[in-house]
């Protein structure tokens, strides 16, 4: 079986970063931003990083991506990849007359190598991977609660899916509420 790839996003995934501060200290500063991390962030990169290779995508701009980057994931990291809003595609909506950041896959099937059936994307917005719905975990966006549990809660389906050949035959939708292991 082919090494299997998890692509994460930053921003309202694994940090929300916010001009305007919460009630509470930042976590860290970048730039104007101040970063809070997603609770649970911490124990759940260690166990993702045993089972899959990692990569981060987000469509932030290059400065303030890797300085959250160099935060959450300190040398010597290994990821396969880093790759902020250069790398997305960019794609034109005629109904809003807005230019939307898409996260086209196949760039990490062409340029690296890895089989789309073993991609896993975790993204809170679902229309920057419309192209590869078969490969996306869609997390609810985090806007600094405290009490949020969903990178907790998604651990026990990534760890069933992981020996999963091809991700993109398993229905992701409702990963919270499925019992862990039911495919349909």
């Amino acid at each position: 079986m082919d090494p299997a790839l998890l692509i994460l996003d930053l921003d309202e995934t694994l940090v929300y970063g916010t001009e305007q501060p919460l009630s509470r200290p930042a976590d860290f500063g970048v730039g104007p931003y101040h970063v809070y991390l997603r609770p649970h962030v911490g124990p759940f990169l260690i166990a993702v990083a045993n089972w899959f290779k990692l990569a981060v995508w987000t469509s932030a701009g290059e400065g303030y991506a890797a300085r959250v980057v160099d935060h959450l994931f300190p040398p010597p990291s290994h990821l396969e990849f880093f790759w902020s809003n250069a790398k997305c595609t960019q794609h034109f909506n005629p109904e809003t007359g807005t230019s939307d950041s898409l996260k086209n896959l196949q760039k990490v099937k062409r340029r690296l190598g890895f089989p789309l059936e073993r991609i896993l994307a975790i993204d809170d917005s679902p229309e920057k991977l419309s192209r590869n719905f078969g490969n996306h975990i869609r997390v609810k966006p985090f806007l600094g609660d405290e009490a949020d549990t969903e990178l907790r809660d998604l651990l026990p389906f990534l760890d069933w899916i992981r020996s999963i050949e091809n991700f993109r035959r398993v229905e992701k939708r409702g990963w919270k509420t499925r019992p862990v292991g039911q495919s349909a």
